[in-house]
């Protein structure tokens, strides 16, 4: 099984193709993926015709992957539902919803599940039904945004601790979108603002929805900072959009790629996308 890839974008991002990744593959293969998914951060392979037990198989590669974060429609499984389709009734949810809204969470530029002690690897997103218009899933290299500061501003953040709140970023949607429980199932944790991927040794700033503040500056310092932080690494010319085809599966670095969902309209087209996430193996300070 040969793969074939091409980037993406000048910086990061390639397509792969060769490999059937809803079937068994030998560790020569997964091998040549982890690869690149060390080099190119964003991997898309299209026409793979996952069913939740498929992906999870494929997903077990990376390492152990990561339960939901419970948002009151049942979490607690390593599949993400990622949709506005009600799996109960196959109809479209309501726009004006809870879960529509806090699903809109994911329309901020954020890195998945940063604001666990010990944040995720990886994340792999499958196209099952996508929209033909608007929906697309837009990526960011905090990696290459790093690279591209001053030795000064490098520096500058070498030290420097973030505190990421799920509460937080949430907030941001809707002050009262989520309940204590909710809030208390995930308190605030600490990352360092500068990553290593100890694969590469290549270094990347680590910020997004999820950063509230800086450790011992004031608050809207320290948010300030990090705003400025995910600005420079979303540039639109350091952007790759993606436009999402039917079975689209797309994995990316959740230690230096920043991504968000642009919106669609929700009323109107159906969209079913499902993820798993691979829990990182330390954390990030």
């Amino acid at each position: 099984m040969a793969l074939s890839i091409d980037r993406l974008h000048d910086d990061f991002g390639a397509e792969v193709s060769g490999a059937d990744l809803t079937r068994p593959i030998d560790d020569a293969v997964f091998s040549a993926i982890r690869d690149a998914f060390d080099e190119y951060s964003v991997l898309v392979f299209r026409d793979q015709d996952f069913d939740d037990e498929s992906q999870i198989a494929f997903s077990r590669h990376f390492g152990p992957l990561e339960m939901t974060v419970d948002s009151n429609v049942g979490g607690g499984t390593p599949i993400a539902d990622i949709s506005n389709v009600d799996p109960l009734t196959d109809l479209i949810i309501p726009v004006d919803g809870w879960l529509s809204r806090y699903n809109s969470g994911n329309e901020m530029w954020h890195t998945d599940s940063s604001f666990k002690e010990v944040p995720a690897l990886a994340s792999l997103l499958s196209g099952r039904e996508v929209p033909p218009e608007g929906a697309q899933a837009q990526f960011a290299s905090m990696r290459i945004a790093y690279g591209n500061l001053s030795q000064p501003e490098q520096d500058r953040l070498e030290d420097l601790v973030a505190v990421h709140d799920f509460a937080y970023s949430r907030g941001l949607v809707d002050p009262e979108l989520l309940d204590e429980d909710q809030k208390i199932s995930t308190p605030p944790v600490r990352h360092a603002v500068v990553r290593t991927n100890p694969a590469n040794g290549r270094k990347g700033f680590y910020s997004g929805a999820h950063a509230s503040h800086i450790v011992g500056w004031p608050v809207e310092k320290g948010r300030a900072l990090l705003k400025d932080l995910v600005a420079r690494a979303a540039a639109p010319d350091r952007v790759y959009t993606h436009q999402w085809r039917p079975l689209d599966l797309v994995i990316w670095d959740n230690r230096c790629i920043l991504h968000r969902g642009l919106p669609w309209d929700k009323a109107r087209y159906r969209r079913i996308m499902h993820r798993t996430t691979v829990a990182g193996d330390e954390p990030a300070v």
